[in-house]
């Protein structure tokens, strides 16, 4: 068994876990592996990896009706031992492959019925239908797949308790993608940093709030596009929105920058059911960069934050609480540098994409049994 095709409708092409991660590594180890996306670039080759493009979508609901059809025709052009998908929207195709005799897998990035409860776009009644209908659905088309793959071991327990065969690949970080070793700290200027998706449900709100309260004078560097328009224009409106510098989206090389100079890196959440039990990659990699966390405190982060000293947890809700944790980390240095390499050794002994990619070459190889 040698050819695996990854499969994506929504994701972009250099996706850091479909991509960079998990594509590369197979590719890098004797794998010959495709990856089919749906965003309109073509095709081409890149780190061992043929990327096949299917067209780009409309909109969110001709994605969800469409691109799994121009999915699925290439997916069978290509005729592979094993494939690998990557959003729920896929699931219906996996299962059209597992008729023709096809070794298929699930990528759960997410815990999607608990996601759908905190849909923007969808009234109360709806994402309570919605994530219950799913929930149904998934438990009973993914016992008909070969196996799920799990970000984090929430799911995969959540997977397993379903008697699916189950891995969880968290999505740690890449050792020395965001820092080349130990970091100077006398490159950091008073600012703190957001990398990411912005919107509502990931506090953005919250924390503009807190800029506005500070009295360090820190500014925030924020790093991402914001995906939903009226929280964007809510935000301009806040004071705070004057100690913020808006980035953009940014290669993973001005990333990189960005986090050398920053104090501490944001990942105050809002309490939302798919935000408790997660591991948002993001959290990861500041710490893989040497810079303290501040983060929500829900119980798993701060065991995480907290048992690695690496930061502060504080309640995301509450911007003052932001405000005196960001104030705390730029007018203690010395405290933070320690936080820093702190998370950055936690990184390197545990939190690391090294560890994960043994474990889904093993997974892979037992594949082959099945």
């Amino acid at each position: 068994m040698t050819r695996i095709a990854h499969l994506t409708s929504a994701h972009p092409r250099y996706d850091t876990r479909i991509f960079l991660k998990e594509c590369t590594s197979l590719a890098n180890h004797g794998y010959t592996v495709s990856l089919v996306v749906a965003d309109g670039n073509g095709d081409e080759v890149k780190s061992g990896v043929a990327i096949h493009d299917v067209g780009a979508s409309l909109g969110r609901l001709d994605r969800i009706r469409q691109a799994p059809g121009r999915v699925l025709s290439k997916a069978l052009l290509l005729d592979a031992d094993v494939y690998h998908l990557h959003d729920p929207e896929l699931i219906p195709i996996g299962l059209k492959l597992k008729k023709v005799g096809k070794k298929v897998i699930f990528d759960a990035h997410e815990d999607v019925p608990k996601q759908l409860l905190s849909k923007p776009y969808l009234n109360p009644p709806a994402r309570w239908l919605l994530s219950r209908v799913f929930g149904m659905y998934e438990r009973r088309a993914c016992s008909r797949l070969d196996a799920v793959v799990a970000a984090t071991p929430f799911i995969r327990e959540k997977f397993a308790a379903m008697g699916v065969r189950t891995v969880d690949i968290n999505n740690f970080p890449l050792l020395g993608e965001l820092s080349s070793g130990e970091v100077d700290w006398l490159q950091k200027q008073e600012q703190v940093c957001y990398v990411g998706g912005i919107g509502r449900i990931r506090g953005i709100l919250e924390v503009v709030q807190a800029m506005n309260l500070l009295t360090s004078g820190a500014r925030l560097q924020l790093v991402g596009a914001f995906g939903e328009p009226e929280v964007e224009a809510q935000a301009h409106r806040d004071m705070g929105w004057r100690q913020v510098d808006a980035l953009g989206f940014l290669g993973r090389n001005e990333v990189a920058q960005v986090l050398v100079r920053s104090v501490a890196g944001l990942v105050t959440f809002l309490p939302a059911p798919n935000h408790i039990d997660a591991q948002p990659n993001k959290m990861f990699e500041y710490m893989s960069a040497g810079v303290p966390v501040i983060a929500s405190h829900f119980p798993l982060w701060r065991e995480i934050i907290e048992g690695n000293s690496c930061g502060l947890c504080v309640d995301p809700l509450d911007p003052s609480a932001i405000a005196r944790a960001i104030d705390y980390l730029v007018t203690h240095p010395q405290e933070a540098e320690r936080m820093g390499r702190n998370g950055q050794r936690a990184v390197a002994e545990k939190y690391n994409w090294t560890l994960e990619e043994a474990k889904l070459l093993e997974f892979y190889k037992g594949l082959e049994g099945i």
